[in-house]
């Protein structure tokens, strides 16, 4: 079988189910996308890990990747193997020491694994021919989408120093894509 080496390309609000997001997965060497639908937990544990960002307490992947190397354990790959009437199956690939062992789990857990242990992600060659899009799906669905919007009435600006304070909130109380889109902001405002 052969294996296709994959990135994040976007996690982004999934349209088919409220709470639920789309993580797609973008080829390394070509153009074809992979979007799996997830929950908004392992969205957020995802993106935390990807912005490089701190939980004030450690989450489930966080966890689980403290106990595997309190016990010389690590993931070395995680590959997305197979597909099911629209259920995607992953695997992990873990080492500890010359044993290596593979680990059935979720393609949402999986992949915030894999940022956390900075291992390559895989999509087998026969997943992707079903499941994957190429560019000219991608543009055709683009094209859908962008429709006339209404223009938002424009609103007052946040000063930085309120904006810097709802990050501290944000964070407190760990709505880490808040975090995200505000320390954004923050950024684009101090390089203006």
């Amino acid at each position: 079988m052969t294996k296709v080496e994959m990135e994040i390309s976007d996690i982004t609000l999934s349209g088919s189910s409220s709470g639920a997001y789309a993580m797609v997965l973008g080829e390394i060497n070509g153009s074809r996308k992979l979007p799996i639908v997830i929950g908004g937990a392992e969205a957020q544990a995802i993106a935390i890990e990807i912005e490089k960002m701190k939980a004030s307490r450690p989450l489930t992947h966080d966890l689980f990747k403290t106990t595997l190397e309190s016990f010389d354990a690590r993931v070395t790959e995680v590959i997305i193997y197979n597909m099911v009437e629209g259920v995607f199956f992953a695997k992990l690939i873990c080492a500890s020491g010359s044993k290596e062992e593979e680990i059935d789990c979720r393609p949402s857990d999986a992949v915030a694994l894999a940022y956390r242990f900075g291992c390559p992600i895989y999509c087998e060659e026969e997943v992707l021919k079903l499941a994957g899009i190429g560019e000219s799906e991608i543009a055709q669905s683009n094209e859908e989408i962008e429709s006339p919007v209404p223009a938002k009435p424009k609103r007052r600006k946040k000063s930085l120093d309120a904006l810097k304070n709802e990050l501290a909130k944000a964070i407190a109380r760990e709505d880490y894509e808040q975090a995200s889109r505000l320390r954004d902001e923050i950024e684009q405002r101090q390089e203006n």
